[in-house]
């Protein structure tokens, strides 16, 4: 049965779903069936997989108001093991939707119940905020990864997060663990990098993923192209830096 985690935080722009993108690349090249789920409106996960969103039939949004089940919206990339559940800007309605069922049964629950069998992972990519689209990704996910940018607006923001997972823990799912703490565009020469680093190993020095992810331009272009970075630049610094991420988050989880 699947791993589920989730990649969330509140901020934006601080390479979420970069990050879940190409984890789920690398993982998936590790002969592991993963499926990555687009929860965020915006949808550059679906986008950065190389999936035309004017091709898309079925998305998240059709299973959250029940017009098909999630088998019917999964899209198989180009790229080796990995799928993709697409999501367009109309998952911005869902919000509504979702507060008028927050007392009845889960309906993604249900929904990823019907596909747990056929993939290794599950990787969610939450909207950067703390709305009911990531409170319902992290009730059913067993782990969560928090990207976070080297800048202390994003340092923050963790506390608030940390709080939002707690309750989550007390009121939905007392399995959510947090896989890590992911820094992203890293600048080892930047006195400002080296202040929010030593603040984060203060609190949180357990949670930290060894390998932080450098700021380059080879990441920031692979979305454009619709490739993750292990396949735009494989051998280049972020592709190598990601692979080792994902080692780690396997043996995490």
């Amino acid at each position: 049965m699947a791993k589920v985690v989730s990649f969330s935080n509140q901020k934006g722009g601080v390479g979420k779903t970069t990050s879940c993108v190409n984890i789920a690349a690398q993982i998936a090249k590790k002969d592991k069936k993963v499926l990555l789920l687009d929860m965020d409106p915006q949808g550059n996960a679906t986008s950065g997989l190389g999936i035309s969103k004017s091709k898309i039939k079925n998305t998240i949004y059709d299973v959250i108001i029940g017009r098909c089940d999630i088998k019917d919206t999964i899209v198989k990339t180009k790229f080796k093991n990995l799928s993709v559940c697409p999501a367009t800007i109309d998952l911005a309605a869902a919000e509504l939707e979702l507060y008028e069922l927050e007392e009845d049964e889960n309906f993604a629950k249900i929904a990823l119940d019907s596909v747990k069998d056929d993939f290794d992972y599950i990787f969610i990519d939450c909207p950067p905020s703390l709305g009911m689209l990531t409170v319902k990704a992290l009730s059913i996910s067993d782990g969560v990864v928090i990207p976070m940018q080297c800048e202390f607006y994003s340092l923050e923001g963790m506390s608030q997060l940390f709080n939002t997972i707690k309750k989550i823990k007390q009121l939905y799912n007392p399995q959510l663990q947090i896989v890590g703490i992911l820094l992203t565009m890293y600048n080892g020469r930047l006195t400002l990098t080296s202040q929010v680093v030593a603040e984060l190993k203060k609190y949180y020095s357990d949670k930290l993923f060894k390998v932080p992810i450098s700021r380059t331009v080879r990441i920031a272009e692979a979305p454009g192209y619709g490739e993750p970075i292990c396949y735009h630049d494989p051998y280049g610094k972020g592709s190598l830096e990601y692979a080792a991420v994902a080692k780690e988050l396997l043996l995490r989880i």
